[in-house]
């Protein structure tokens, strides 16, 4: 297991470092498909990380935690390590057993609880101190639906790792995705019954909001 001094920073704990330049390579080569805004993301995300690994960010670990979609990491970093994004894979596969996986809610919806988790690797609360940019990664189950949710004031992309999901029932993204949703905008995912989906994310805003983001479904209206 790897690892981390007391009082650690990037350059004492160079696992983080490394698993940063592979979020780095990742938003330097994925396709932005023509999107002038989605590149600019890129470079948003891509210039944040530069400054943390040049500014020897803090790392400041989160107590260890599991939830029960865990049980599915094994199969999910194994079929990782087999497709295009395997570098970055591997690397988050030596600080798996660092992280803290969390819900985010304080209301879980009934049946989610089993079939989904997130890990941030960087942001306001770690591991990776950083207040304008936060990464991490979310778990889905097979079968799993994700509810419709948005996030105030938050530019969000996934990456996906492994297996496969849907948002919006628009298009199905399989590893070396990646899907851009901006402020506000609400979205839903699904993931197939066969396989769990492993996904990593990037959520880009102002200093407050990255700190303050509140976790909220949209219920249906009856």
């Amino acid at each position: 297991m790897t690892h981390i001094p007391s009082e650690a920073t990037l350059k004492s704990a160079p696992d983080w470092t490394y698993l940063l330049r592979e979020f780095y390579e990742m938003y330097r080569f994925l396709p932005s498909g023509g999107s002038t805004v989605i590149r600019s993301h890129q470079r948003t995300v891509r210039a944040a990380i530069s400054r943390l690994i040049r500014l020897n960010s803090q790392v400041i670990l989160q107590p260890p935690a599991t939830k029960p979609v865990t049980a599915h990491l094994r199969r999910s970093l194994d079929a990782g390590c087999r497709d295009r994004l395997a570098a970055a894979v591997q690397s988050l596969q030596v600080v798996v057993p660092l992280l803290s996986w969390q819900y985010g809610y304080e209301k879980v919806p009934r049946g989610l609880a089993a079939n989904y988790a997130y890990a941030e690797l960087c942001g306001p609360a770690g591991p990776v101190i950083s207040e304008d940019l936060i990464l991490g990664v979310v778990l889905f189950g097979p079968g799993c639906t994700y509810p419709a949710h948005a996030h105030k004031g938050i530019t969000e992309s996934y990456i996906c790792l492994s297996g496969a999901v849907s948002e919006n029932n628009q298009g199905v993204y399989a590893a070396g995705s990646l899907i851009f949703n901006p402020p506000e905008h609400l979205h839903r995912i699904t993931v197939g019954d066969r396989e769990p989906a492993l996904l990593a994310y990037a959520w880009t805003g102002n200093k407050e909001d990255l700190a303050d983001q509140k976790m909220v479904f949209t219920r249906r209206k009856s």
